[in-house]
């Protein structure tokens, strides 16, 4: 009988501590998440600013078919993503981008874009299984953007406006560009300038 009874103090003494560690735990997720809150993907020096309209082009895909990139869209975005089948880090990133095509489909339309010899980009879509993809070859176009190093993404809303720009390694930054539409904050540098100014306000 007494044994029964230590058992059931044990167990409610364990599930007390069990709790306790899971607040903490909790806790300190919090703090985390606030010292560490997503941001955009590191942005460069370019031509046009987050909010600015974007430009509206017509561009030829490798299919043949027209796209029409930036402009008033009914309710969706455009990404547009920057790489080189010389790229190896533009390779890794693939399937982060497949991921995102499918996830966010329903308000997200994803367009590759590149420049160079069209037989080298024809076999690059072939061999990586992209042809679910608009894939676009204009020198043009990435000029229009200031790209300079690749992968380097540009995410236009639906009211045709650069909603957020950058470079993007991994797929932690691709997914940034997304949180930056939903909140506001556009790039690293803009969060970190934020945040100081939130410090310096406070007195900290």
């Amino acid at each position: 009988m007494n044994f029964l009874v230590a058992s059931q103090i044990l167990l409610w003494l364990g599930l007390m501590v069990l709790a306790l560690v899971c607040l903490v735990l909790a806790r300190q997720v919090g703090v985390l998440h606030q010292r560490l809150a997503p941001a955009g993907a590191l942005a460069l020096p370019q031509p046009l600013k987050v909010g600015d309209p974007a430009p509206q082009l017509a561009v030829t895909a490798l299919d043949g078919s027209t796209l029409k990139l930036g402009g008033v869209r009914d309710g969706r975005s455009q990404l547009l993503l920057f790489l080189s089948p010389d790229c190896a880090v533009c390779e890794a990133l693939l399937p982060a981008v497949r991921s995102a095509q499918a996830a966010e489909r329903e308000w997200l339309d994803v367009i590759l874009a590149s420049d160079g010899q069209l037989d080298q980009h024809v076999a690059f879509v072939r061999e990586k299984g992209l042809g679910k993809f608009p894939y676009v070859l204009s020198e043009h176009l990435g000029r229009s953007y200031g790209v300079s190093k690749l992968p380097y993404a540009v995410l236009i809303d639906e009211a045709g406006k650069l909603s957020s720009t950058g470079l993007v390694n991994t797929r932690e930054h691709l997914e940034s560009l997304f949180v930056a539409k939903e909140t506001g904050i556009s790039s690293i540098q803009q969060f970190l300038k934020l945040r100081g100014q939130r410090r310096a306000s406070s007195g900290e």
